[in-house]
């Protein structure tokens, strides 16, 4: 009945102060919030409680951020306050964090546990757009890539490799963009390919996780049991699942974090986890529709950032789950379980629909340049 409740309130909030907001970005939102609460509900009610306090909280960030967006003038002007506090956020888990699976991950307050990476990463978008909004010269680009450098090297020191990975296709995808050339786009996928072959002979964990990948059945003791777990989940489940409640989504360890799709396939049906995927794919598409369509060099790049940040996200997460690729860590957005993983998606939500609620009524913007 709450959750009800609660999702009925963001329709009928939406529709009242924000005329011009997405319909669909906030359909997809609240279906993945519901999809997600009755999956978590069926794993394990004690973290869907939890989880749902935390969507309480998302909730008014997502209903805030687009009005503080159309109030607010300064945020291209913060260039070295995004790095800095971004920098800061992440060498303070790299000190004092709490290590998970063999890398850093997060800060604990008593009861409590922030994954800052999560929330940097749109400080880290940010940073990039209030760059290239200024100028894609030699020397702008060199400084933005050498401060991006900083970030994915702390977050490799924390041994969060998946983080990692994230950021630097991020920055990738936004030089290219904002410059045009391919070879800077060629030579990062080179980079990420002598990356991966250093990781893996430098981290333990690395190389578990793609022997897991190459042939997980052979290790299916040890680094591979996830893996063939999940498969298993997925080949079981058939197209229409065996239903809420009959399947052994348990039977896989971390299954609310980084498995949550193999759990949805297996109970709800390979078509249904099918679906949720190609929800997430609209998501991806509308904001890089969203980023096209704007007028404004700073915003385009921070929509192009915070949607490749979150398709970035679902790849790796599906992609995972699926032996596709090897597994990362990463969550799956709105889905998973996890406070800062469903804070920081529902923060990037709340500034799509800024940017919608901009782009649709330019003439209320002021002029800012």
């Amino acid at each position: 009945i709450a959750q009800l409740v609660l999702f009925e309130s963001i329709y009928l909030i939406y529709h009242k102060f924000y005329k011009n907001a997405s319909e669909l970005v906030l359909n997809n939102m609240v279906m993945m919030l519901c999809i997600s609460m009755i999956i978590l509900t069926r794993i394990s009610f004690d973290k869907a409680l939890r989880q749902f306090v935390f969507v309480l909280a998302g909730t008014i960030f997502a209903f805030l951020i687009p009005l503080i967006m159309q109030k607010g003038t300064m945020f291209r002007k913060l260039t070295w306050t995004y790095a800095g506090v971004g920098i800061v956020g992440l060498l303070s888990v790299l000190v004092v964090g709490v290590a998970s699976r063999g890398a850093k991950l997060s800060l604990t307050f008593g009861p409590v546990s922030i994954q800052p990476s999560e929330f940097v990463k749109i400080l880290f978008v940010f940073f990039i757009a209030s760059m290239l909004y200024k100028s894609t010269d030699l020397k702008q680009l060199a400084i933005t890539s050498g401060i991006s450098a900083v970030f994915v090297l702390i977050l490799v020191a924390s041994n969060d490799l998946g983080g990692a990975l994230l950021y630097f296709f991020t920055y990738l995808v936004m030089i290219y963009v904002a410059t045009k050339r391919f070879y800077i786009f060629a030579g990062g996928l080179a980079f990420v390919g002598l990356g991966m072959y250093a990781g893996y002979h430098l981290f333990s964990h690395v190389k578990n996780r793609i022997v897991a990948w190459l042939d997980p059945l052979s290790v299916i003791d040890k680094a591979g049991y996830q893996v063939c777990q999940s498969l298993f989940a997925i080949g079981t489940g058939g197209l229409f699942g065996f239903g809420l409640g009959q399947g052994l989504p348990n039977k896989i360890p971390i299954v609310s974090k980084d498995f949550i799709i193999a759990a949805i396939s297996e109970e709800m049906g390979g078509i249904f986890a099918i679906c949720l995927i190609m929800v997430c794919v609209s998501c991806f598409l509308m904001i890089f529709n969203l980023s096209m369509q704007m007028k404004d060099a700073f915003y385009k790049y921070v929509a192009l950032g915070l949607g490749s940040v979150y398709a970035l996200q679902v790849l790796l997460t599906v992609g995972g789950s699926t032996k596709f690729i090897p597994m990362t860590g990463v969550t799956l957005p709105l889905v998973s379980y996890g406070g800062s993983s469903l804070l920081s998606t529902m923060i990037i939500f709340g500034m799509i629909q800024g940017m919608y609620i901009m782009q649709a009524a330019p003439e209320k913007r002021r002029n800012i340049d």
